[in-house]
């Protein structure tokens, strides 16, 4: 119960901090399209919630919600949260999908992916979409040792 706490509550973290730092940059000019924009973030897990949806135990339907914050050298640098739900159960091995909104000075971010609980490879995240700033932001999101002290994650960003 435990892994799936902080694996949960970091992708949101993770997620929400990469496009908070592309906008904490405000100040320089917008990449030029088609540029692929890289961001390297710490995580810091804040908030979490496990929901046994239907009978006790894992099962289809049950969902883990969560929020966080990312950080640059220390600052804060974005905000957001997400969930991920479990879609399926097979020879001990359960997959969810997660959905992650962020969201940032310039605007918003989405991501999602399907993830295997306890797995341990990097989990690569695909950017969906977003707001503002990142209304055409496609790409790709990578975390790294999910639910420890040591998370991070690297966001490449194509506007």
């Amino acid at each position: 119960m435990v892994s799936k706490r902080f694996l949960a509550a970091g992708l949101a973290t993770a997620a929400i901090g990469f496009a908070a730092v592309g906008s904490a940059e405000a100040d320089t000019p917008a990449p030029r399209r088609g540029h692929v924009e890289v961001l390297e973030l710490k995580v810091q897990n804040d908030q979490y919630e496990a929901l046994d949806l239907g009978p006790a135990g894992p099962g289809l339907g049950d969902m883990d919600v969560y929020s966080g914050t990312a950080t640059v050298d220390g600052r804060s640098v974005g905000r957001g949260g997400g969930s991920c739900q479990v879609v399926s159960i097979r020879g001990g091995k359960t997959t969810t999908q997660c959905v992650i909104t962020m969201e940032v000075e310039g605007g918003s971010l989405t991501m999602q992916s399907l993830w295997t609980k306890g797995d341990t490879a990097p989990l690569d995240m695909a950017i969906t979409g977003g707001t503002g700033a990142y209304g055409t932001a496609r790409g790709t999101v990578r975390f790294w040792d999910i639910g420890t002290a040591n998370e991070r994650a690297r966001a490449e960003i194509l506007r």
